[in-house]
């Protein structure tokens, strides 16, 4: 490893390794947040769903179904 400690040292090494560390946390980030949205956009639809399923199979009476559906909706 005689090319260290020559004249022709470049320190890309030390600039390299910061910004590809800040590189993979602003992914990472990314990520999360993408994560995140989607599954805040599609739970309730899906919950909402499951709800009018059962009430149109008969498991919840028409009561419960308003009580739950208002709850799901706030």
């Amino acid at each position: 490893m005689w090319w260290w400690w020559s004249d022709y040292y470049w320190p890309m090494p030390w600039v390299f390794c910061p910004l590809m560390a800040l590189i993979i946390i602003a992914l990472c980030m990314g990520m999360m947040w993408f994560m995140m949205h989607r599954r805040h956009d599609s739970a309730p639809k899906k919950t909402i769903d499951m709800l009018n399923e059962a009430f149109a199979r008969g498991e919840i009476t028409e009561t419960q179904y308003r009580n739950l559906k208002q709850i799901l909706e706030s």
